[in-house]
């Protein structure tokens, strides 16, 4: 469709409002608006303008990302990818705000990626995106 433009916003449905504001607040993101709605979303920001919506219904998920920690492949979304500007630089930030990576660097034609969880076990991909005239 040539009418698509960008993402307007990721939904992520997570099981604590205010664990979610305070891990991706680490991450530069600022509280926006909400909760709000018949199944309360909030909207959070960050400067870049990446946006989330905070889907507030989820049920304890006992530590499990059913997508990412099954023996069996469900089909679904997986993770984002934030690309960055510099890869060492999100490392050392993420050391400094205690967050420990779950995957990576991985170097690969189009970049190199480093990847953590936030508390609901989802998976954010950092990318430092060289492109594909790499390849």
């Amino acid at each position: 469709m040539k009418e698509l433009t960008r993402v307007n916003h990721i939904g992520l449905r997570v099981s604590s409002f205010e664990a979610a504001t305070a891990f991706y607040g680490k991450l530069g993101f600022e509280y926006v608006a909400g909760p709000s709605g018949p199944e309360p979303v909030a909207i959070v920001e960050h400067p870049c303008g990446i946006n989330i919506n905070f889907i507030l219904n989820a049920s304890n998920n006992d530590g499990i990302n059913v997508l990412m920690d099954s023996s069996e492949k469900l089909t679904g979304y997986t993770h984002v990818a934030l690309e960055v500007s510099s890869i060492d630089s999100v490392i050392e930030n993420l050391e400094n705000l205690n967050i420990p990576l779950s995957g990576g660097p991985m170097f690969h034609p189009t970049g190199t990626s480093i990847f953590i969880r936030d508390p609901d076990r989802n998976v954010i991909e950092f990318i430092e995106y060289k492109g594909t005239s790499q390849l």
